[in-house]
């Protein structure tokens, strides 16, 4: 293995750690000095590679949005605009935090919480992302209500609020509660919600 090769795979083997460590213990757990003891790379080794704590935090929601896009954003793209991405995406995004096996969830929702009273870069990044992903979501209710899926007096902000909500409690009892039921019972709340926004020709 040449010296460039080495160098990106001691990157990634750094990555890799921090990045199930903020999903285990939140991002702002992230430390440098904990990386060292757990790839058992030095501190300097680390420090070389990732530039900086801040950087390195960056590069951990950096891949947590290339996974996110991998695993909901761009399949939701396959399915027909309106109603049906939009069941799409919320379903596979609450599939995603609420699968405890993943030993985390979503790390925008879980460091909105974590950083909600502390400014700085890492803060304007985490609020970045979820307001990225709220403009997705909204986006795609305008684009139902458009196709006739929705109905034409739904507040997009407001159904944008509830999806976001019930996802919250998916993260919540999936990783406190540790509730097994919580997939089965984060679809029907779903399925209850949207119920109350479909227009009348859709139910037909």
């Amino acid at each position: 293995m040449n010296t460039t090769a080495k160098s990106e795979a001691t990157y990634a083997t750094i990555l890799a750690a921090a990045y199930d460590m903020a999903a285990s213990e939140g991002i702002g757990k992230v430390s440098l000095g904990e990386l060292s003891k757990r790839t058992g790379i030095s501190k300097s080794g680390v420090f070389s590679r990732v530039g900086s704590l801040e950087a390195l935090q960056a590069a951990v929601l950096d891949e947590y949005d290339r996974r996110f896009s991998e695993e909901v954003f761009v399949p939701a793209l396959g399915v027909a605009k309106g109603l049906p991405r939009l069941t799409m995406q919320v379903e596979l995004w609450l599939r995603k935090i609420g699968n405890e096996t993943a030993r985390g969830g979503c790390l925008y929702t879980a460091g909105a919480f974590e950083f909600d009273d502390v400014p700085g870069p890492l803060r304007d990044r985490i609020e970045a992302g979820v307001t990225r992903w709220r403009g997705s979501l909204r986006k795609t209710v305008l684009q139902a209500m458009e196709a006739g899926h929705l109905r034409p007096d739904t507040e997009p902000e407001q159904l944008v609020f509830e999806i976001y909500s019930l996802a919250i409690g998916v993260m919540h009892d999936a990783r406190f509660l540790r509730e097994n039921a919580v997939p089965r019972r984060a679809q029907r709340a779903f399925n209850r919600l949207i119920s109350t926004y479909k227009s009348f020709n859709d139910l037909e």
